[in-house]
């Protein structure tokens, strides 16, 4: 029996809230290479406050998302592929990622308390089992003979399936 691939997604939102030392750096470098990186689309004289405002007024500083998101690179690097904020059911905690994409929710050049990012978090191709008591069942396993290796990961908030490939298209 062939099952279907998906990929699951999962999204952070980080603030001044944030406590984790990993979220706090992310938090601060994000927010200095904003400030950096937000003069080449706004004005030098009344420049807009808030990337939503910003955005109102130059469509190009959509480039901002990108640019803000270079600064974390190096820390999701330190994650090895493996996202500790999501554990499977027994508690370990390791969703796997091999993609992510920072997206600038708002933020405000005269006040860092009001920045704010999204990190989403993308799985690697995925065998989908199917749903057990309000759990994901899949498995790293593409194709296998007499069985699957599977962890689940329970349906929550911010984590979704964010592709899916039907069985008979894959053939």
């Amino acid at each position: 029996m062939e099952y279907p691939k998906i990929r699951i997604a999962y999204r952070m939102v980080i603030d001044s809230t944030a406590t984790g030392a990993w979220e706090r750096y992310v938090f601060e470098d994000t927010y200095k290479e904003y400030l950096m990186q937000q003069q080449l689309y706004n004005r030098k004289e009344n420049p807009a406050a808030t990337f939503r405002e910003l955005l109102a007024e130059n469509p190009n500083a959509e480039k901002l998302h990108y640019l803000t998101g270079l600064a974390a690179n190096s820390y999701i690097q330190q994650l090895k592929g493996h996202f500790y904020k999501v554990p499977d059911v027994l508690g370990n905690n390791f969703f796997p990622f091999e993609g992510y994409r920072l997206d600038v929710v708002n933020t405000d050049i005269t006040d860092i308390t009001k920045h704010r990012i999204g990190i989403t978090f993308f799985s690697p191709l995925l065998t989908y089992l199917g749903t057990v008591n309000n759990c994901y069942l899949v498995s790293v396993n593409a194709a296998v003979a007499e069985g699957y290796d599977t962890f689940m990961f329970p349906i929550q908030p911010q984590l979704a399936i964010c592709y899916y490939q039907d069985a008979t298209i894959s053939r």
